[in-house]
């Protein structure tokens, strides 16, 4: 059970009376403080996320994967969110011990996750064979059980906000958790290309990662490990009482556990419209993580060849275009995001689409690494906002029960498309002529499609809002 003098100390008992509120729950203010170790956490378990998404297709090109076959090893890690993910929120529903509700579950998944990945960059150095069997089931193991531990971190993160903040503050306190978190990732994507600057190898032995992405995968280990402590440490979840108190609930609800199916068949409405708008998001999302590193080695180094100089130099520079990404999304998320209001979320959501939409085309045409700078800005807007008003609008169909178990269902709609996305590339890629820039621009003509998609949406806050102006 929590410390309930830590938790007075922490937070106010009661909201301010001059607070409007806009939900039904009497959630109060958080101190900034709070609010900080509760978003900051982020910053490291999103450097293994962006090593993941920026570097997996680098590595396994790099250990003799075909790149017709790439879309095989990316379902692996949708697959394992889909899985995870639920059941996390639903048995951490259930959960309270002294360590809290969710952060029990990040003090398991962080080592895991810091320990996934050492090994992932190492299956070219076991001596498993340029192309051979053994290395590539090693990669894809590897990415699973990271993937697997990723998600158990993640997780702890996004319910906390769920369980503790008030609609007043929720925008802020997504957009913050996804501005450390594309803090996170401009740290993990630019190491690569600041080691090699610095004099670490970047090339290596036919079928071994060089040591330069080795090292950055070390690094991004520790870091995970270290801001997962410090959210543990610093974040003091409520006791089942005053979670009750202020979600106007029973507080014997917590004790209760529908099924997953259950869940699914009574969701919320907005639970199946955002569905329809998340398969174009992470549609484009996959592709991007899936081809980014190809298409520029292809457009700006004029190469194909995953043994060569320049494509890994392209590799280095698409982690460089992710950090410009994750830079655009930091300033976004800060800049507009953190102040938006209920009623504008769907449409910051739409903007983003089309915005990201020409972003992800626009690489198809460009063959100078410095004007993907543009596109990749436009990109960063999207990524931002399609990873905190989703959360946003759902979140407000919710009243505190099975929180958990509905934010691990509702990443389904991430992790699906994904995997989507990955069985469809064996028909899409030749179909574009077997050309890596062509997978962008579908993914981009995805983004633009879905943007009509969010007229669908119909969240309870925003919806009365909407009748009352």
């Amino acid at each position: 059970m929590v410390d309930n003098k830590a938790l007075a100390n922490e937070i106010p008992v009661q909201p301010a009376k001059a607070e409007k509120k806009v939900s039904k729950n009497s959630l109060p203010n958080l101190s900034m403080k709070t609010l900080f170790a509760m978003t900051f956490g982020f910053f490291g378990v999103n450097m293994a996320f962006s090593l993941q998404s920026s570097q997996m297709g680098r590595i396994f090109q790099t250990i003799g994967a075909d790149p017709t076959k790439l879309g095989f090893f990316f379902i692996l890690p949708p697959l394992a969110g889909m899985i995870v993910q639920p059941l996390i929120g639903k048995y951490s529903d259930m959960t309270w011990t002294r360590f809290g509700r969710r952060m029990p579950y990040l003090l398991v998944g962080a080592p895991v996750a810091a320990l996934v990945m050492i090994l992932l960059p190492n299956g070219g150095n076991m001596g498993l064979g340029f192309a051979s069997l053994a290395a590539l089931w090693f990669g894809a193991i590897s990415v699973l059980f990271m993937d697997l531990s990723s998600n158990v971190c993640m997780q702890p993160f996004k319910m906390i906000i769920g369980d503790m903040v008030n609609e007043d503050q929720k925008d802020r306190a997504w957009s913050w958790q996804q501005s450390f978190s594309n803090l996170g990732g401009v740290f993990a994507t630019i190491l690569p290309f600041v080691l090699t600057w610095i004099g670490v190898s970047n090339v290596a032995a036919k079928g071994t990662v060089p040591l330069s992405l080795r090292l950055t995968f070390y690094i991004g280990a520790a870091i995970l490990l270290i801001t997962s402590l410090y959210t543990v440490k610093s974040v003091h979840e409520y006791d089942p009482t005053t979670y009750a108190n202020y979600h106007h609930i029973d507080v014997n609800d917590h004790k209760k556990s529908a099924s997953l199916w259950k869940l699914i068949r009574t969701a919320p409405r907005s639970f199946w419209e955002i569905f329809v708008v998340q398969i174009f998001n992470w549609f484009a999302f996959q592709y991007l993580s899936t081809y980014g590193t190809g298409a520029i080695a292809r457009n700006v180094w004029n190469t194909a060849n995953a043994s060569s100089a320049g494509y890994q130099a392209a590799g280095n520079w698409f982690g460089i275009m992710t950090c410009v990404q994750s830079l655009a999304a930091v300033v976004w998320g800060f800049a507009v995001l953190s102040h938006t209001k209920p009623i504008q979320r769907k449409f910051w959501l739409r903007f983003s689409l089309i915005i990201g939409g020409l972003g992800f085309v626009s690489i198809f045409f460009i063959h100078s690494q410095f004007l993907l700078i543009i596109s990749f800005c436009m990109i960063g807007i999207w990524y931002l906002t399609m990873q905190t008003q989703p959360l946003s609008l759902f979140t407000e169909s919710l009243n505190g029960q099975n929180e958990g178990a509905y934010l691990g269902l509702f990443n389904c709609g991430i992790c699906l498309p994904q995997i989507i996305a990955s069985l469809l590339s064996f028909v899409i890629f030749p179909m574009v002529g077997k050309s890596m820039p062509g997978m962008l621009a579908v993914a981009g003509a995805a983004l633009l499609n879905g943007s009509l998609s969010v007229s669908l949406i119909h969240p309870s806050i925003t919806s009365k809002t909407e009748e009352e102006m």
